[in-house]
């Protein structure tokens, strides 16, 4: 497999059993390698049309909304200033 098709799919850490309350082990070498402790949050998606799970720790979600947001803000401004651009552009052309 490629090298950016492997970042892409991600590393498998072993397996994990559902247990009768619900609860999952995550393997420790993942825990290790994510840096995953006691008392870290983890959102959980729905993934695979439904026949899976995928675990993202809140804090990454946070930067990459935190990183949109500021790309969004960014964006803005970049059409605010091309739409006054334009606008003093069309007034010299009908002036």
């Amino acid at each position: 497999m490629r090298r950016e098709h492997k970042d892409m799919v991600g590393k498998c850490f072993g397996s994990a059993v559902v247990g009768p309350r619900g609860q999952l082990v995550v393997p420790v070498e993942a825990r290790r390698e994510l840096g995953i402790d006691v008392g870290t949050k983890l959102l959980v998606f729905g993934h695979f049309g439904g026949r899976g799970l995928m675990f993202v720790k809140v804090e990454a979600v946070e930067e990459l909304l935190n990183t949109i947001s500021r790309k969004v803000d960014e964006f803005t401004r970049f059409l605010r200033e091309a739409e006054a651009g334009a606008t003093k552009d069309d007034k010299r052309h009908r002036g």
